[in-house]
């Protein structure tokens, strides 16, 4: 094949993708996200600086690595409430086992990140067995795990904030690589990883199909049961890494942390193009919702807008993507 045949060739292929990228709704989600800039850019012209965007990239890390689970459980027509109340106990779980430790303390710093891990995980594992095996309902489950968690949280604390972390365990959170914040570049790295297990897998491949017809992929021969528990212990872990770069990022956990962090999580991959109903969704989607709710929520600070205001426009987009979402799925009827 010559060059410029092998040039055409890569051409289309490109633009093949560009165009399931469109019909699969990204396109045009990432379109309203450079206009919404645009637009803040010209309103402030504070929005547009390198500072800003690093910012927003800041503020949405955890909420984004949160979501690249939610995104798994959502495809797989799940919910998982719990998320917000995890990301606190792991980080209070974190902030016990070092508790006295010095800024020094590789080993006790290391142990932090283990157990957070650890526990997001086993929290996770509890979520998937009782939604996969015991066949209850993922709403009820993981609001249960909600409340169970929030509530360790509080009787580990004693309700207290726990400061003053090894340097091993807050670089998550708070130092810079290259001028990059660290839990910008951890975000991407995790939508990265969760992009190509989606994506590149089968167990991905999996994922979707459980989504789209649990009884035919049964049929298939998927183990139906066992994606569903990995896609809940994938939200735990998820969770527990934004905890560990939550606590990091602020040298502290606080019993009070990641409160609603579970709607966030939810409105982004909605927002993404994930649909409620399971079956269809996608990384890339959830990463523009994510940094999308970013954009609207730091545009409108700088704008002056009220703060309840903000709030009530996240709802009314929020409200939107499920709006359209709806509209989406009986047109399929």
């Amino acid at each position: 094949m010559t060059s410029t045949a092998a040039n055409r060739a890569d051409t289309e292929a490109l633009s093949r993708r560009v165009i399931r990228q469109l019909r699969s709704g990204i396109g045009p989600l990432f379109a309203a996200l450079v206009l919404i800039c645009i637009a803040l850019s010209i309103a402030s012209p504070e929005f547009l600086t390198t500072s800003t965007l690093t910012n927003i990239m800041v503020q949405v890390s955890v909420v984004g690595i949160a979501a690249v689970g939610g995104t798994f459980v959502i495809i797989t027509s799940g919910i998982d409430l719990s998320v917000g109340s995890l990301v606190a106990l792991t980080g209070m779980v974190a902030a016990t086992v070092m508790a006295g430790s010095t800024p020094g303390a590789v080993g006790l710093g290391i142990a932090g990140l283990c157990v957070a891990l650890a526990v997001g995980a086993a929290a996770g594992a509890l979520n998937g067995l009782a939604v996969a095996w015991l066949r209850l309902v993922p709403f009820i489950v993981t609001l249960a795990m909600m409340a169970m968690a929030r509530g360790l949280t509080l009787a580990i604390s004693d309700g207290r904030t726990k400061f003053d972390f090894p340097n091993a365990f807050t670089a998550f959170g708070a130092k810079t690589v290259a001028g990059l914040p660290m839990p910008m570049i951890v975000m991407l790295v995790i939508f990265a990883i969760g992009h190509v297990l989606l994506r590149k897998t089968t167990f991905g491949h999996q994922v979707f199909a459980v989504g789209g017809n649990q009884e035919a992929a049964r049929l298939a021969g998927i183990p139906v049961h066992r994606v569903v528990f990995l896609t809940y212990m994938l939200a735990g872990v998820t969770a527990a890494i934004a905890g560990i770069v939550l606590a990091g990022r602020l040298n502290s956990a606080l019993p009070s942390a990641a409160n609603g962090l579970e709607l966030q999580v939810i409105a982004a991959v909605v927002i993404g193009g994930t649909s409620l109903a399971g079956g269809r969704g996608s990384i890339v989607g959830t990463f523009i919702g994510v940094v999308l709710i970013g954009v609207i929520n730091v545009g409108l600070s700088l704008l002056g807008v009220n703060p309840f205001w903000t709030q009530f426009i996240q709802g009314g987009v929020i409200f939107a993507a499920v709006l359209l979402d709806a509209l989406s799925q009986r047109r399929k009827q």
